[in-house]
Formats: C-alpha cells, sequence, structure tokens
C-alpha cells in the first residue's frame, strides 16, 4: 500500500494520483476547515465524498465528530453511504480514557459491516487490541511517539510481528509523519502505510543534488548543439 496523502485539498490529490504514487487519501473536518470548505458539515460531507469518487478504488479515511458510543456508530454509518471506499476513523478511547470506542469499532465492523480505522494511538498493545476488535487499519502516530522520547520503529516492528502471527486482518498505518526520513524507516519497520502531506512528498521526490546533476545534464546536453 505504501503511501497514503493527508489532505483535502483535490489540486494536490489530482497532482500525486497522475502520477501514479498514491495508494490512498486520510482527511478529517479539522483539514477540510483549513483548505476553506464552508457551509457546514453537509459541505463536508459533500468534500468527502467527492473525495472517494475521485480516488475510487483507493480508499479514503475519513473522521466522525463525537465521541458518543451511539452518536459515533450512527456517524460512521453515515460517512460510510459516501463511498464503498471509505474507511471510518474512531479513536481508541474517548478523551477522558472511555473505553467504549472499543466496543463501537467492534461492532461497526462485524454488525454494520463498516471498515474502521482506528486512530491516535501511541503503541503497539494499543494497537493490537484495536485489530483484535476488527479494525481494518490501525493508526500509530508514529511521529508523537518519536516525540515522546520513545523509537516508534521498535513499536511497528513488534505491533507487525504479532499481527502477522496471529493472521490478524489490520494493516497498520504510521501516521503523525514528521521528516521525509520517516517514510521509508516507518515501512522498512513493517508498516502498510506511511500517512504523508503534500510538502513530504514533494520532498520525497525533489532532491538538491539531483537537481544539481540534471542541470549539468542540461548544460552539457547544449554544448553539443553549439
Amino acid at each position: 500500500m505504501a503511501i497514503f496523502i493527508d489532505t483535502g485539498n483535490v489540486e494536490e490529490i489530482q497532482k500525486y494520483l497522475r502520477m501514479g504514487i498514491l495508494r490512498g487519501v486520510t482527511t478529517n473536518p479539522t483539514i477540510l476547515l483549513k483548505e476553506g470548505v464552508t457551509g457546514g458539515w453537509e459541505s463536508i460531507k459533500k468534500r468527502m465524498g467527492d473525495i472517494a469518487e475521485m480516488i475510487a478504488p483507493l480508499p479514503l479515511s475519513v473522521e466522525v465528530t463525537t465521541n458518543d458510543p451511539d452518536d459515533m456508530i450512527t456517524e460512521a454509518i453515515e460517512l460510510s453511504k459516501l463511498g464503498n471506499n471509505i474507511a471510518v476513523k474512531i479513536t481508541v478511547h474517548g478523551p477522558q480514557g472511555e473505553t467504549e470506542n472499543m466496543r463501537v469499532i467492534h461492532e461497526l465492523e462485524t454488525v454494520h459491516d463498516v471498515r474502521v480505522n482506528v486512530t491516535a494511538m501511541m503503541s503497539a498493545q494499543q494497537c493490537l487490541l484495536a485489530a483484535m476488535a476488527g479494525a481494518t487499519y490501525v493508526s500509530i502516530f508514529c511521529g508523537r511517539v518519536n516525540n515522546m522520547g520513545y523509537d516508534s520503529c521498535n513499536e511497528v516492528a513488534r505491533l507487525r510481528r504479532l499481527l502477522d502471527e496471529y493472521d490478524l486482518k489490520a494493516q497498520i498505518i504510521a501516521a503523525s509523519t514528521r521528516e521525509i526520513l520517516n517514510v521509508v524507516e516507518w515501512l522498512d519497520a513493517g508498516a502498510h502505510i506511511v500517512t504523508v502531506t503534500p510538502n513530504l512528498i514533494e520532498g520525497m521526490i525533489v532532491h538538491p543534488y539531483t537537481k544539481e546533476t540534471v542541470q549539468m545534464f542540461l548544460d552539457d546536453g547544449a554544448k553539443l548543439k553549439l
């Protein structure tokens, strides 16, 4: 799977789709508001639906706006109807450590046939439990793990071994990407997917020494035409 772009900017998504390097998109209401989407929740849903249609059959992860268990289920079912390629983000627990989210994840996957991307996780153990609950994707915020002074690569590698050993379907999304180096190191550690912002993709492509080398090729080519 490799690269999911984290944005709500249609032009950026189209740009990298044309390059053939995207394998999915992640977004949320905060990102879409920053992109200038106005008109409230209905406009946010419309933009999500437009992106889902544009990238199909590649997956789009969108996010609920509540932590009430019943409301999360209702909203997730509603969002899943935006497209067959929708996965709905549910946080692993609530802001005060409420654990009902795990029941919501299990019910959405097993009862309502809604693909779930469990998000805001910081450890392999959280991800393992989310995978056991039936999640399609488990998102570990590796950038924040590193910020806390831990090695995110170790967490990803440990998690990948466990998922493979116990034949759990969940795919690992390494998120909260801070540096270009993170992309290859997390994939190498065992992540199935890394989410990246458009500027990080640009940085993966463009290298200053490559620019220098290309200019040399062009300069030498021009001399041959004199």
